[in-house]
């Protein structure tokens, strides 16, 4: 009989896994969805440039030619690691001989989690899709309103949060916003949009060089984005989002202001870090079991500098490869080399034909850095299908400046009043 490994995750470390591990071993990957995202762009989803189905594939589709591979849709509630089994919200439980946990991350709210009814956050389609009927609806709002003063709150957007995730969203916002929504609709003045992106450090994109912040910061205001620097957000309700004595209306909040792990993890009974992450082994195992694997923004792992690996997606995709690779040769603890992660870059793009880049040790910013980022983005998608789409997708909307999935389906689930 096959040894098993059970994938906890379909996400970039999972999938990847799952590619490098051969056909000696049964495979099962258990996700809550049936599908793999493009996080990267959800962003994109969520203004209306692109549909879902050009950032997803089903994960039935990527692997149907690898026979020694299940998917079960279903969500990992518990781990039990003295019976070696993964226990399922509809009390399933799954055995293991080996086991990768890489079930992603939430969004975090720092211990307000009331506030997430007000300001969703951005991690799967579901927000996605939240966000952008809530950004169109508030138009159509907007446009039936009798004066400025109530048009006002539907026509602000607040952005908690000056990270890559933010501040892709405030430029995508403002884009759509003030070239293509007004045109549509003829009620409203371009002029009365506010767009506001909060940041609690002294600049946004902080992982980034100070220059390259700078330049990001910069073509956002030009675009209309208002950067709110070394400001914290003390309260989110339905009216609007409180900033120390100031208030601003609004209906439209979103939060990209941080991360916590899957609670699933705590099951492991093993050391996690403040942020609820698996304080991992250099083989990317934990203490207890050098069989259990915890991948992606699920693992607290440290480079040579001392630094821990951010939980972006080329991380999880290499270290997806590393561990498929261990189980695939069966490598054992003591001949295990130590997961050493090759830093290729980092990419933000602020809208179109507007980016920055840091690619070993050289700087770019505007048209070279967005093309490169657009490329690689493409290039990482999986399908062909998909890459054309999206390419598509880009060439017609800097052409033309026209987004084509502007569709409201669920208004009444958007506001109260």
């Amino acid at each position: 009989m096959k040894e098993k490994v059970v994938i906890i995750g379909g996400g970039f470390g999972g999938i990847t896994a799952a590619k490098y591990i051969n056909n000696k071993f049964d495979i099962i990957i258990i996700d809550k969805n049936n599908y793999h995202l493009f996080q990267p762009l959800l962003y994109q989803v969520a203004t209306a440039s692109l549909s879902p189905a050009d950032i997803a594939s089903p994960i039935r589709s990527i692997f149907k030619d690898k026979r020694n591979l299940k998917t079960i849709m279903a969500e990992v509630v518990a781990i039990n690691r003295e019976n070696r089994e993964v226990i399922l919200d509809y009390g399933e439980k799954i055995k293991f001989d080996y086991l990768i946990v890489a079930p992603g991350s939430r969004h975090s709210y720092f211990g307000k989690d009331h506030w997430e009814q007000f300001a969703p956050g951005l991690k799967n389609l579901n927000d996605a899709l939240i966000i952008r009927e809530k950004i169109l609806y508030s138009f159509e709002l907007a446009e039936r309103c009798e004066n400025l003063l109530e048009a006002k709150k539907y026509l602000t957007f607040v952005i908690v949060g000056g990270g890559p995730t933010g501040v892709e969203l405030a430029g995508a916002i403002a884009e759509i916003a003030k070239r293509i929504i007004t045109k549509d609709y003829r009620s409203i003045d371009i002029n009365n949009i506010k767009i506001f992106l909060v940041e609690g450090l002294p600049r946004i994109l902080n992982m980034y060089p100070e220059n390259l912040s700078k330049i990001a910061q910069e073509d956002l205001e030009k675009m209309g984005v208002e950067v709110l620097l070394n400001t914290m957000v003390t309260d989110v309700n339905e009216l609007g989002v409180r900033i120390g004595e100031k208030f601003i209306e609004s209906k439209n909040k979103i939060w990209a202001a941080g991360n916590v792990a899957a609670p699933v993890l705590k099951t492991l009974n093993t050391q996690l870090d403040k942020a609820g992450r698996v304080l991992v082994n250099p083989d990317l195992s934990i203490q207890e079991d050098s069989n259990i694997f915890v991948i992606g923004d699920s693992a607290a792992l440290k480079d040579e500098e001392g630094n821990l690996l951010p939980g972006i997606a080329p991380v999880a995709l290499q270290q997806g490869k590393y561990v498929g690779k261990i189980i695939s040769k069966k490598v054992e603890t003591k001949s295990r080399k130590f997961f050493k992660y090759f830093d290729k870059g980092m990419m933000a793009t602020i809208g179109s034909a507007k980016a920055i880049a840091l690619i070993k040790g050289f700087k770019l910013s505007g048209f070279i850095a967005w093309a490169a980022w657009s490329l690689i983005h493409v290039m990482y998608l999986i399908g062909f299908r998909n890459r054309f789409r999206v390419m598509a997708e880009w060439a017609w909307y800097y052409l033309t400046y026209r987004h084509g999935i502007r569709l409201i389906t669920h208004k009444k689930e958007h506001y109260s009043s």
